[in-house]
């Protein structure tokens, strides 16, 4: 299949294309003032690899996939809209209060630490802007008070009046019972239609997040309203671009849940980490292939580090409650870390705590970016330490299409780091990059550790165009790291692996074993009741996408929980329908079995009873995916490969030394090269210290080991 997989980065803007059985990888800078400049970009410059001009290239492919942080980075940025809070009277203030945590949501540990300047973030609406409405449903969904009408028509002039540019319904319980939150919209939608210019948009929260959670599920639904516009004009620039130029096919968006959408039928809080979640699913593909059971996936980019684990071949791990920015929501996303750790990360000298060194979070991305790229940055960075080290060559960052200033990366590393220290350049630049490897290393042993693992039992994939450049500084207890031709564009990479999937959530409390009697429910028509009403919606979509209904498989999952206790465990349900209780009991079974794995087998508690909260639907298109054929593997001897040597600092000698260079591309299978060695490819650098060496396998990938 003919496809195009792009990951816009803070600093590279990422391309996979497959044509017609060949397979190439390209980067381009990313361009912040108009994403859809380097996303065009990006796609001339493989169109031209393959002979092609772009307007020949786009009517031949078949699919676009798309992950992207212009959601975070619009949020970032605070330039929303003014929206108006539609809730019930007497609950204005519940986004204002939050849940009890929410002074340090998406705060680091650094920043807790300091509580006389902690403060709750300034709301995305203002209690001026909040407004209810005369109206109740109960925790049943029996509406107990009915709608005031001519109340909700007063309120929404009201804020309109204020400067509201759209509105946000989220009524109690509106998810179990949508009347009341629809009537609200018909009768805004009355007031002011859609062919008017002051068109105004609605966003109904038991829309956005169907279950549980009234904080949570209001904040989902102002982030999407809050991020619709700024999302829909970069998009339809991309669009409008993209059928300019001959593509007819869909374009599709990778969501944080693990699936793929069409542009059109996907919620911009669903995009939140879709970058780091495409480059998770594509090292849980990778390691199917492979046969690893346990690998750590880590991407290093030019302004942030990413980590995901696949344990036991399976990447069903899930925040519940994540954090976006500031705001926690109701939104199920897949568990990635990521800490402000890349090859843009600025280093300073922090005065107050005895001079001590900090690398990043700040980067300093691709405009102005690092010193060396002599496009006006002054702040030393991580790319800068490694060009005055000597393991980036300035004459071929990039392929050669970026010239490095290595001159300006000493003089920002000499004034901002070296003099306030009292120390060399060197040491300076060794100082930076042993922090920054410090940072990727901890975040990686805090995923493993606190899930319960050794780091022992996993390998290493390595991502990112940075990736390979300090793999060996990060990879800590990990025995081996394992490195792609497409390392530096592995987020892209791995949403080429993904399958198209919907994601469907619903709050449904049922019981399945009684507490104490251990009795199994013989009501089976909640449950059935509710998985159908999911796969018809669940069809409805993936017939408006134009796809084959007879090429989805439905998948379902369930929240549940024993009896007693808060917090949920999603399992896998072997089943789409139950008919007897031995239907049921095959649940509660796979539960106990999935609750033991995770926890310990001396923690269930089918005693208690067995519930369930939520159900989650997944509707799966399969796509053609990436191969890894087998290669023949040659000789040991890399000399084919070597292009010559240069001074390179290594810290055990504290002095250059003449190192060897080989070209990554020219390395055959069975290539073994032993450290201390430089691999240059064209979008990234692999450092092997005399500790390691670094061979080709017979599947074409980089072995880094001991």
């Amino acid at each position: 299949m003919n496809s195009i997989d792009i990951d816009v980065g803070g600093t590279f803007t990422d391309l996979v294309l497959n044509f017609n059985g060949k397979a190439l990888i390209k980067k381009s800078p990313t361009t912040p003032y108009d994403l859809s400049v380097c996303f065009t970009r990006v796609i001339e410059d493989g169109a031209a690899a393959l002979g092609m001009k772009i307007e020949d290239l786009l009517p031949a492919i078949e699919m676009i996939r798309y992950s992207t942080t212009i959601a975070l980075n619009r949020l970032i940025e605070k330039k929303g809209p003014r929206l108006g809070l539609i809730t019930t009277e007497g609950h204005e203030d519940v986004v204002l209060l939050g849940r009890g945590a929410q002074w340090i949501d998406g705060t680091r540990v650094s920043e807790r630490r300091n509580l006389a300047v902690q403060n709750k973030p300034d709301p995305l609406i203002p209690r001026d802007m909040i407004v209810g409405v005369k109206e109740r449903v109960d925790s049943r969904g029996r509406i107990i008070r009915p709608l005031d009408e001519n109340d909700v028509r007063e309120k929404v002039r009201y804020l309109t009046s204020r400067g509201a540019r759209g509105f946000v319904v989220a009524l109690l319980w509106g998810f179990l019972n949508p009347a009341n939150e629809r009537r609200v919209k018909e009768i805004i939608r009355d007031e002011y239609k859609e062919f008017h210019i002051g068109y105004l948009p609605v966003v109904l929260a038991g829309q956005v997040v169907g279950k549980l959670g009234e904080y949570e599920r209001t904040m989902a639904a102002i982030l999407d309203a809050y991020l619709q516009r700024s999302m829909q004009i970069e998009l339809s620039a991309m669009w409008d671009k993209l059928r300019e130029k001959g593509y007819s096919k869909p374009l599709l968006m990778i969501q944080s849940s693990g699936g793929i959408a069409e542009v059109f039928r996907t919620a911009a809080s669903r995009t939140f980490n879709s970058g780091p979640v495409s480059g998770l699913m594509g090292a849980h593909h990778v390691a199917k292939i492979l046969g690893y059971q346990n690998v750590v996936m880590t991407d290093m980019g030019g302004t942030s580090f990413d980590v995901g684990l696949v344990v036991k071949d399976s990447v069903r791990s899930y925040d519940f409650r994540p954090i976006i920015d500031r705001w926690m929501v109701g939104i199920t996303m897949i568990k990635t870390l990521s800490i402000g750790a890349g090859g843009g990360s600025i280093a300073n000298v922090n005065k107050l705590l005895e001079n001590r060194v900090q690398v990043g979070p700040r980067s300093a991305g691709s405009i102005p970016g690092p010193a060396c790229f002599n496009l006006g940055g002054t702040e030393p960075t991580v790319t800068d330490a490694d060009v005055v080290l000597g393991y980036l060559n300035p004459q071929y960052y990039f392929g050669g299409k970026m010239r490095l200033d290595k001159n300006r990366a000493i003089q920002a590393v000499r004034e901002k780091i070296a003099k306030p220290l009292g120390i060399g350049v060197e040491e300076a630049a060794v100082i930076i990059r042993k922090i920054v490897n410090g940072n990727m290393a901890s975040a990686i042993m805090k995923e493993v550790h606190l899930r319960g693992h050794s780091p022992e039992d996993f390998i290493l994939f390595v991502g990112g165009g940075a990736g390979p450049t300090h793999a060996e500084g990060y990879k800590a207890d990990i025995p081996k790291a394992v490195t792609f031709a497409f390392s530096p564009v592995f987020c892209a990479f791995g949403s080429s692996t993904m399958d198209i999937m919907h994601v469907y959530e619903v709050s449904k409390k049922l019981t399945l074993m009684e507490p104490r009697t251990q009795q199994i429910t013989s009501e089976f028509a909640a449950f059935n009741e509710t998985v159908e009403s999911l796969i018809e919606q669940a069809r409805r979509d993936l017939t408006g996408d134009g796809l084959n209904l007879n090429d989805a498989s439905f998948v379902l999952e369930l929240d549940m929980l024993y009896g007693g206790q808060f917090h949920v465990k999603r399992a896998l349900s072997p089943l789409l329908a139950v008919h007897s209780t031995e239907d049921v009991r095959a649940i509660c079974d796979a539960f106990n079995k999935e609750f033991s794995e995770a926890f310990s087998p001396f923690v269930v508690n089918p005693e208690g009873g067995i519930f369930i909260e939520s159900f989650i639907l997944k509707a799966i298109v399969p796509t053609k995916k990436i191969e890894l054929p087998k290669l023949k593997l040659e000789g040991p001897s890399p000399a084919a490969a070597r292009k010559g040597e240069r001074p390179v600092y290594w810290p055990p000698e504290k002095d250059f030394r003449p190192t060897p260079i080989y070209t990554y591309e020219s390395l055959r299978p069975g290539n073994t090269v032993a450290g201390p060695a430089i691999v240059e490819g064209e979008y990234t650098t692999l450092v092997v210290p005399a500790a390691l060496h670094f061979s080709i396998d017979n599947r074409g990938l980089g072995i880094l080991e001991a």
